[in-house]
């Protein structure tokens, strides 16, 4: 299968008390949006059976305020994880997924919130077919969240080749088994991700794909370092990914080439928009 394999099906809420899921949500200086995430999945309607959250070494006042939010939702619930360190998005990751009780498990960043429905409806279906171990959907601005629920969902099954040249998985969109052996790569702060995802399709693992609007971001564009050195990092990360996945042999080297090929290309495009983003701004200022 090389491409993104398209069906439809119907709406499924899950309907249970308490979700059998255990929502991770790693956060570095965080002190001003944690607590917009945090309301995001207690608002849900299928309210999660705990959260953790993984401080990994804040040096501001993130530590302040998740002491104020332990107390506002209780330490049976709400779960805090200090890293002593500074050690990247994958090992805080690593870290509250090795604490995980439920056998299911969602991301959140701490800078994303979530639609009210979106345990209920990824979970729906994802309890409906156990063929299936990892599942996304769309993430935008805050704009784009869904507000009424289709009652047919558009659904997408992802391909490894696919995946190179669409990566629609986001993190804050993912849920998957815990029972999954596979991990973020520790120490990799820029493609954690994508790695997982390659590393899970490419080990036979099956992946889908909802076509809605369930999460959105309040990220800044790129950065404070710049938006061309912050588009080097997240692609020099992606094509890290690649190129671990293509040594693991779980890529034919015509595949390995095409897909960096694309990558690169990928990154010239980017860098292409953003400089005459910059360039059209100063021209208006």
């Amino acid at each position: 299968m090389n491409e993104w394999r398209e069906t439809r099906a119907e709406l499924a809420l899950a309907k249970k008390e308490t979700a059998p899921v255990s929502v991770v949500i790693p956060c570095y200086r965080a002190a001003s949006t944690i607590a917009r995430a945090l309301n995001s999945v207690a608002a849900q309607s299928y309210k999660p059976y705990e959260v953790i959250i993984v401080d990994d070494a804040s040096d501001d006042e993130t530590s302040k305020v998740l002491s104020l939010l332990l107390k506002e939702y209780g330490e049976s619930w709400l779960k805090l994880f200090f890293l002593e360190s500074n050690q990247g998005p994958a090992t805080a990751r690593n870290y509250g997924w090795e604490q995980a009780s439920r056998p299911w498990i969602a991301f959140l960043d701490a800078d994303d919130t979530w639609h009210a429905d979106k345990l209920a409806l990824q979970l729906g279906f994802m309890e409906s077919h156990p063929e299936i171990g990892l599942s996304g959907h769309l993430c935008g601005a805050p704009q784009t969240l869904v507000s009424g629920l289709p009652k047919r969902l558009q659904i997408s099954e992802c391909s490894l080749s696919g995946l190179l040249y669409s990566n629609y998985l986001r993190t804050p969109t993912v849920m998957l088994r815990r029972e999954i052996t596979l991990r973020f790569p520790e120490g990799q702060r820029y493609g954690e991700d994508y790695h997982l995802w390659l590393s899970f399709l490419g080990a036979g693992g099956r992946a889908i794909f909802l076509d809605l609007f369930l999460a959105q971001t309040h990220k800044a564009d790129f950065g404070d370092a710049g938006q061309s050195a912050a588009l080097w990092r997240m692609e020099k990360g992606e094509l890290a990914a690649i190129v671990t996945i293509w040594r693991q042999g779980q890529l034919a080297l015509p595949i390995f080439a095409g897909a960096i090929v694309w990558s690169l290309l990928k990154f010239a495009r980017r860098l292409l928009i953003t400089g005459f983003r910059q360039i059209t701004m100063k021209f208006y200022d």
